[in-house]
């Protein structure tokens, strides 16, 4: 796994990418937090679906990238500004 300096030194990826992975990263562990600490079944259900779906943003984030298809990036982009 690498660390945050060499995540952000890598000059690869376009910033966006970067900025967006991390932030995301950030709410993946937040939603964390709050499933273990939240006692409702239903409000846990609904917190893993929100963090299931960030999961995935995140995927095609790393597929996109991957890959060499512009397509994707710029959905994935434009999904991101929707957000």
């Amino acid at each position: 796994m690498k660390s945050f300096r060499e995540f952000v030194s890598e000059g690869t990826y376009p910033t966006w990418t970067r900025a967006t992975i991390v932030a995301l990263a950030l709410r993946v562990r937040s939603l964390s937090q709050q499933i273990e600490n939240e006692t409702d079944v239903q409000k846990q259900n609904k917190l893993i679906a929100k963090q299931n779906n960030l999961i995935s943003y995140i995927s095609g984030l790393g597929i996109g990238i991957s890959s060499t298809d512009k397509q994707l990036m710029s959905r994935m982009r434009s999904m991101r500004n929707t957000k």
